[in-house]
């Protein structure tokens, strides 16, 4: 039955707008509908009230209220009235009669019992706050609008030890409970030929009620939806309409199995199936609500991303993506630990063994965590930000993404350079992007045969330059002679380029030069051309040996050049 179940959704999934959202939907689903026995079975689902653990004493699992009562619902759906029979404290007047008992007792779950089976006590010594009396535990009905408790009674086995039965005066009350059992709606409403034809031990109206209860909530939302877009389309612009476009399926995915779910009592299945059908529902919303949440803090980080770069905060539009990815590792965790403690998993157990294994992780893997923290930092500080333009560690290059783990860094060279950030905190790190201003420094040499008049007039025009050219700053830009050098006369241009853009940096500096150039033309003066003398002499061994200098003025009567005198060859260049 699970295993048609499974195929008959997966064939209904087949045409979900998301396939990888559907087969993980398809695979939960096969995963928790053969969890059926474990599903009914003693301690499988999470305490309801503190207790000593149950013992295991009794092979039929009836040391709790609530293993009593699935081990009745799992001997009852399969038909075992026999087996069913042994969760029932008959007495001598109702042997004769105790597998019609139980089938009429499993009638009345099946139509009344809509409560979780967590509810139930799943104590050895139940649930001591119920008002009872201690050996006694109820299960609730809800009949006709009113409530009808089935008392659980716990008694000595001579065998098992204390265990729990269904009492003999709520058998006594079956009969007469079971003759007041109306009609459902299906039985009402649905057509006599298919309340009798059973598809797969189903009738054909359960199915058809089955399907409705699905395709009418998702066709009613996918219209609300529609009209609701179509709304939106004549009041806001196409930017918002397509941001809610992205939500409404996962809108529409949510409330239908919300629909669904809370129909499941009226459509007549047996409690056993119900029970594992719901949980498996219930898995499925948990999937549907994470894809929701995820879709809208996606739009709501991506918002928080447009509106950083309109305002040019690349260093918290940095941080926020890390944050968008942070948050999606802990929405995964979240609905992981809820789908488990959904299929019945003790989360306390697993998120100590997380725990334990994370102390564990953590000493193995010091450098992802480091890495982890360092990229952190590196956000927080401000230090870097995706788009910077930085030198790191003697390369340079743009940041083109910042993740949990490293810093990718695209080279001039157009390569991707991945840096751990954990290695970021101890690297020499030169953010370009930061600068509002660019120096230009460099210095200027004129030739030797320049005249203070011209030398004068170069420094004049050179500043008249630096003072009308609106792109630099005018505070601390300077011309100013700096030395008589060995080559040439030196003069210092010292000057801030007002943008931080470094192409056009590269132009206002071309423009700069040029005129400079225009500068000392427009004096008579030039600049300075580098010379050099080489001179060759004969070694011992009548070789000719090469020294190059540079061009140095000596005396007529130094001893360097008296020695060399007799055989320079001198070349100017």
């Amino acid at each position: 039955m699970n295993f048609r179940l499974s195929a008959i959704l997966d064939r209904k999934l087949q045409t979900f707008p998301h396939p990888r959202v559907a087969g993980f939907a398809v695979l939960v689903v096969a995963l928790a509908l053969p969890t059926f026995a474990q599903t009914l079975g003693p301690g499988t689902l999470q305490k309801a009230a503190p207790g000593p653990p149950a013992t295991e004493a009794d092979p039929l699992g009836r040391g709790t209220p609530r293993g009593t009562l699935s081990g009745f619902i799992r001997a009852a759906d399969r038909d075992d009235y026999v087996a069913a029979a042994r969760f029932m404290e008959v007495n001598d007047k109702q042997k004769a009669k105790a597998e019609e008992l139980a089938r009429e007792l499993r009638e009345l779950l099946n139509r009344y019992f809509h409560a979780p089976l967590a509810t139930i006590s799943d104590s050895p010594s139940g649930d001591v706050d119920d008002g009872l009396p201690l050996d006694r535990d109820r299960v609730p009905l809800k009949i006709e609008g009113q409530r009808v408790d089935m008392i659980l009674l716990r008694v000595n086995n001579p065998q098992a030890g204390p265990i729990w039965l269904i009492s003999s005066e709520t058998l006594a009350q079956v009969p007469t409970l079971y003759k007041g059992m109306e009609k459902t709606w299906i039985e009402q409403v649905m057509p006599q030929s298919l309340l009798g034809k059973d598809f797969m031990g189903v009738s054909r109206a359960l199915w058809v009620a089955w399907m409705a209860s699905i395709a009418l909530p998702l066709l009613l939302f996918w219209s609300i939806s529609r009209l609701a877009m179509f709304v939106v389309r004549k009041t806001v612009g196409d930017s918002r309409r397509r941001r809610l476009e992205v939500l409404a399926w996962p809108f529409i995915v949510v409330l239908t199995i919300t629909v669904h779910i809370l129909l499941l009592p009226l459509l007549g299945m047996s409690l056993g199936f119900r029970l594992a059908y719901q949980r498996a529902c219930f898995v499925l919303l948990v999937i549907a609500v994470a894809w929701l949440l995820q879709r809208i803090f996606a739009l709501s980080f991506e918002q928080a991303r447009s509106l950083m770069e309109r305002r040019h905060r690349s260093d918290t539009e940095s941080l926020v993506l890390l944050g968008q990815r942070v948050f999606n590792v802990l929405l995964t965790l979240a609905a992981m630990f809820a789908v488990l403690s959904i299929l019945g998993v003790d989360t306390k157990t697993a998120l100590a063994g997380v725990g334990i294994g994370g102390v564990a992780v953590a000493l193995g893997a010091q450098k992802t965590v480091e890495n982890l923290l360092g990229g952190i930092f590196l956000l927080t500080d401000k230090a870097l930000a995706v788009g910077d333009t930085c030198c790191i560690s003697s390369r340079v290059g743009t940041i083109e993404d910042i993740t949990l783990r490293s810093v990718r860094l695209r080279t001039q060279e157009q390569s991707l350079l991945s840096i751990p950030a954990g290695a970021l905190s101890q690297a020499n790190i030169e953010n370009f992007s930061s600068r509002r201003k660019i120096l230009v420094q460099t210095n200027l040499q004129l030739s030797y045969g320049t005249t203070a008049e011209q030398l004068k007039a170069v420094l004049e025009g050179i500043q008249k330059l630096l003072v009308e050219n609106p792109k630099i700053e005018t505070g601390s830009a300077r011309i100013r002679l700096v030395n008589f050098g060995v080559r040439a006369i030196e003069l210092e241009l010292y000057a801030y380029v007002l943008t931080p853009d470094y192409g056009e940096f590269l132009a206002v500096r071309e423009k700069l030069f040029l005129g400079v150039a225009q500068v000392v033309e427009a004096s008579g003066s030039a600049f300075a051309r580098p010379t050099e003398f080489i001179y060759a002499e004969p070694t011992a061994e009548r070789a000719w040996s090469v020294n190059t200098a540079p061009a140095i003025e000596q005396p007529e009567n130094s001893t360097a050049t008296a020695e060399r005198s007799k055989s320079v060859m001198k070349r100017a260049i």
